[in-house]
């Protein structure tokens, strides 16, 4: 029986249509469970609407609707969303289903038998748009400490959770299991929320009617954190007549959730299933935000970015890549379409496209479109093939890390090398030369080998386009797209039809296509800009602290250094920041030599754009001083600071 795997991501809060950072959760979880599969396993993923709740009511009733209307005509425009973006779900949950319903009040019963719900008075503090509860110490100058929103006195007869019976209980097991939240910065934030004193919750509401009835006291409606959490195990069945999927999948292996909710699924969400006598998940990860000019996206700010926009006009392949490829997963990362136009250029019309269109080209010129057999190796092939057979594991590794950047990364390095071996190898200089036939036969079957390793490898970013390769390839057999087949190179392959087909991703003007995606917003008046007068100085302008807000410094263990070749200046460094791995080139290789900044805590700005340079992608920077008789010096954290660890 293959091992199970069951993957979930947050029920999204339908108050309006979803926007590109949903997607970048959505689609992690998808490349994960397409992953999953291809490497084996019985894998099962949820994902679906958080539908009920104050803030959907007030919502609808901005819109002249009634609240089920609303959620209704957002579901399906969210399930053509996940359509277009090739998101291959095994179930989409809503929390108005009646088989929700019913779990959602059977769940509630069975926590009222367990003496751990208790009905008493609530008097504090809620914001709406949250849908929590603060005390004045927490809500510090009347503002919620999540969404920085106004929130408001509310006091009403209630039913409470006593999670502050199992604090203990919960640092404990987070203490015990490292892996349980991650990233590691993630964990240490939730255990100095449980060490400040834990408060009992209020579970229920009485102030208002859209949600889900307690059959013991209809005049009040489930809490919408409550209900919401209770989807991961409603969904297989849990207090149902068939639960032939909870007890095949549950505990979930991983719930992917967004950073701003990881309180709810790492302290409410373990407590109430230890009360309800359920194994808790294995693992909560809060990956960081897409965000736009240092913002979150926000429809109140108009910085949305649609991705239906965005896969109608370049394919939901190109912006899957993009969205697994750019961020380090657990991190913050800047959205602009100049980012994704660059990685398209370079990733997938340079660096594959690439390598599929020479290949398949010379296939066709030079052997008539049948692939040849391997004849004469060198060394350049021995390099090749080792690179090739090492990267399935690393891509694995990297998977089970939710790494997915680390994951792509390794793939395209390999994608490097083989355009690389391309210009070693001269296949246009041997195919000039009779006798050197054999040779240029292996060249090209070592290719059209990567192509096909490359292709099964990125089917789980990019379900579309290993097809296309396959069609070039003359891959028809199931078992040689399989992940079984990357154990060695295969000898059933030559003899294969090659056809050269349309370009993968053709290059795109990305200066033309920038002013044509600004044209629309174009037509607007502009705002006048005050005029401001010539600096007489060398100093900087001043900032405000808005401006500094938009800058993230972490610290940042250094794992590895390496010079980067034939280049004096740069050194390549792999860093720690606390949600994984990252690669940053330096310039300082003048003043440290490699084994000189292992292990050294630097401060990273993690927020940079990335950047290529001699071939690598550089993820960030890290800061030095340097002094008017050229000296310089890294700026480096005392003491043993841990990853991640916000510097500001």
């Amino acid at each position: 029986m293959p091992d199970t795997f069951y993957i979930t991501t947050p029920i999204y809060y339908p108050s309006d249509y979803l926007h590109i950072g949903h997607s970048y959760c959505t689609v992690a979880a998808d490349a994960l469970a397409r992953f999953k599969k291809l490497t084996g396993h019985d894998v099962f993923f949820l994902t679906g609407l958080d539908e009920h709740g104050q803030k959907i009511a007030e919502k609808a009733a901005q819109h002249g609707k009634d609240p089920q209307s609303h959620v209704d005509a957002i579901a399906a425009r969210t399930t053509e969303l996940w359509r277009m973006m090739d998101v291959d779900y095994d179930d989409f949950i809503r929390t108005t289903e009646p088989r929700h319903e019913r779990a959602v009040q059977k769940i509630y019963e069975r926590l009222l038998a367990t003496g751990d719900l208790y009905k008493s008075e609530y008097e504090g503090l809620y914001c709406t748009p949250c849908e929590a509860f603060w005390t004045p110490t927490q809500a510090k100058d009347g503002l919620c400490p999540d969404c920085g929103r106004p929130v408001h006195p509310e006091k009403e007869e209630s039913y409470f959770l006593r999670l502050s019976k199992y604090q203990d209980w919960l640092i404990e097991y987070i203490g015990a299991h490292p892996d349980f939240i991650q990233p590691r910065a993630r964990a240490n934030e939730m255990l100095s929320f449980l060490r400040g004193g834990l408060n009992d919750l209020c579970v229920s509401r009485t102030s208002f009617s859209w949600g889900i009835k307690l059959p013991f006291d209809p005049k009040h409606i489930a809490y919408v954190w409550i209900d919401a959490l209770s989807n991961y195990i409603t969904a297989l069945g849990y207090a149902s007549d068939d639960d032939r999927l909870y007890r095949k999948y549950w505990p979930a292996n991983v719930h992917l959730v967004g950073k701003e909710i990881v309180r709810f699924h790492a302290v409410y969400w373990p407590i109430m299933l230890k009360m309800l006598d359920i194994p808790i998940p294995r693992q909560i990860f809060g990956h960081g935000w897409l965000i736009i000019d240092g913002r979150k996206m926000s429809k109140s700010l108009g910085n949305i970015i649609d991705p239906a926009e965005l896969c109608a006009r370049y394919g939901s392949d190109a912006v899957r890549h993009f969205l697994m490829r750019e961020v380090p997963f657990g991190a913050d990362g800047n959205y602009t379409h100049a980012a994704l136009l660059t990685r398209m250029n370079a990733d997938l019309s340079n660096d594959l496209g690439n390598l599929v269109s020479r290949a398949t080209a010379m296939i066709a010129q030079y052997f008539g479109g049948i692939l040849p057999a391997p004849d004469i190796k060198t060394e350049l092939e021995d390099a090749l093939e080792a690179s090739l057979l090492a990267l399935p594991g690393e891509v694995e590794t990297a998977m089970d890390s939710l790494q997915f950047s680390s994951a792509l990364a390794s793939i395209w390095r390999v994608i490097g090398e083989c355009n690389k071996y391309i210009d070693q190898t001269t296949p246009w200089l041997l195919a000039k030369d009779p006798s050197k036939r054999g040779r240029l036969a292996t060249v090209l079957y070592y290719l059209a080998e990567a192509a096909r390793f490359a292709a099964i490898l990125i089917s789980p970013f990019m379900p579309r386009t290993p097809k296309r390769i396959y069609d070039q390839l003359g891959i028809t057999e199931p078992d040689l797209m399989d992940w079984a087949s990357l154990k060695s190179l295969s000898d059933r392959t030559a003899g294969h039809t090659v056809t050269k087909g349309e370009a993968l991703f053709p290059r795109i003007d990305i200066k033309k296509e920038l002013a044509e995606l600004a044209a629309p917003a174009a037509k607007a008046e502009p705002e006048p800009v005050p005029a401001e007068p010539l600096r007489q100085d060398t100093q900087p302008a001043t900032i405000t602290i808005d401006d500094f807000a938009k800058i993230k410094l972490v610290a940042a263990k250094t794992l590895a250094a390496e010079r980067v070749p034939k280049s004096d200046k740069l050194l390549k460094l792999t860093l720690d920041d606390g949600a994984g791995e990252r690669t940053v080139l330096s310039g300082i290789a003048q003043w440290y030599a490699p084994e000189d900044v292992v292990g050294k805590t630097v401060a990273l700005l993690a927020n940079l754009a990335p950047r290529k340079m001699r071939g690598v992608v550089s993820e960030g920077m890290i800061l030095a001083a340097s002094d008017d008789k050229g000296g310089l010096k890294l700026v480096t954290l005392d003491g043993d600071m841990p990853a991640g660890s916000e510097i500001g």
